[in-house]
């Protein structure tokens, strides 16, 4: 066997090489770490704890088995590694973790919890694409998602409650969180508008929070049937069932939050052109799209990685895809518009505001 021929700093440069190798490989040690905290409900024992808690006390708390304590040190310590806990000195040597704002978001009864959106991605249904991804490449499969299950995402949920559900509660969980960011950095957007129908827009959670901060705007959530059925309609909030591929109610603003990422280009074309349609008034109406808007100028590692993340999800899932701004202007003058402007102020994601 020959050995490789390099001096010392050849070497080092190979064993980095070996490190960022490995360290791709076990990526989904990181998540699967988290998600055994979230499914031991370790976030919600810590905050319920009311201070800093200690290894035992978690043990404790958890019903740990005593040969397993340690096992349960090595969880805490990579989530404390990826800033999901904190380590706090409580007296000598002994230390207690506490939670980040990061570990708050996955409290199970925070308004503003991705907990569902978190567990929903890491379900096998979901999980079991990323194994098909190579043999999707050589078929003709439209996603790897329906190589792995079969059929469509969307086909899947429409007869799959306990999935449908799952998904729902996921998009749901989000609504919250961007309603917060919305009304805090664009709520411009929508003062003085006289209606607004939001398309896709699930079970309605963002919409529910503009209809009570705009009593005087009427709010349309349109979702397919299966998605609204049951749900309670409010003084001015009101739930419609139908395809956005068809036809879509009337409204002085159409609000798509976070669709169009779903669809591939045609599709995107058809549907705002079904929007366009939709938008009541030429002169003071406009279409509202809330998506990521990839490859902008200022944007740091972590949001440009979360970004491609996103858009590989997208490919593998429900056959979608992010875009940058040139890609999301052919589509626009594609379906008709004339003009619009980005508010790139919602972390990855932007607001657009299109205009007929």
């Amino acid at each position: 066997m020959e050995l490789i021929k390099a001096d010392h700093e050849g070497v080092d440069e190979l064993l980095q090489a070996q490190a960022h190798v490995w360290n791709h490989l076990f990526r989904f040690i990181s998540s699967m770490s988290l998600k055994c905290a979230v499914e031991l409900e370790i976030p919600d024992i810590i905050h319920n704890h009311g201070q800093p808690i200690t290894i035992s006390e978690l043990a404790l708390a958890l019903s740990i088995h005593p040969p397993k304590v340690q096992s349960l040190y090595r969880l805490m310590r990579i989530l404390v590694h990826s800033g999901f806990f904190a380590e706090h000195k409580i007296s000598g040597q002994e230390k207690g973790y506490k939670l980040t704002l990061s570990s708050k978001l996955l409290l199970e009864d925070d308004p503003l919890s991705t907990r569902p959106y978190f567990l929903a991605m890491l379900d096998p249904v979901f999980m079991k694409p990323w194994q098909y991804v190579s043999a999707w490449f050589q078929n003709d499969d439209p996603v790897p998602f329906s190589t792995a299950n079969g059929k469509t995402m969307w086909d899947y949920a429409a007869n799959e409650p306990k999935m449908n559900h799952l998904f729902n509660e996921a998009m749901a969980s989000d609504g919250l969180l961007i309603a917060s960011a919305v009304l805090c950095k664009c709520k411009g957007v929508f003062q003085g508008l006289e209606s607004l129908v939001d398309v896709a827009g699930g079970t309605g959670t963002l919409t529910k929070v503009l209809a009570k901060t705009f009593p005087n705007m009427d709010c349309t959530v349109f979702d397919l049937p299966h998605v609204v059925a049951g749900l309670q309609a409010s003084e001015n909030l009101k739930y419609i069932g139908g395809n956005m591929f068809e036809k879509v109610p009337p409204g002085e603003a159409i609000l798509l939050k976070w669709i169009l990422h779903d669809w591939n280009d045609e599709e995107c074309v058809k549907i705002l052109k079904v929007c366009k349609k939709a938008i009541e008034s030429k002169d003071k109406g406009k279409l509202i799209i809330i998506d990521i808007v990839m490859e902008k100028q200022d944007a740091d590692e972590q949001t440009i990685e979360a970004e491609l993340y996103w858009d590989m999800l997208t490919m593998a899932l429900p056959n979608g895809r992010e875009r940058n701004e040139e890609e999301w202007n052919k589509l626009f003058v594609d379906a008709g518009f004339n003009h619009y402007k980005i508010y790139p102020v919602l972390g990855i994601r932007s607001l657009i505001e299109l205009f007929p």
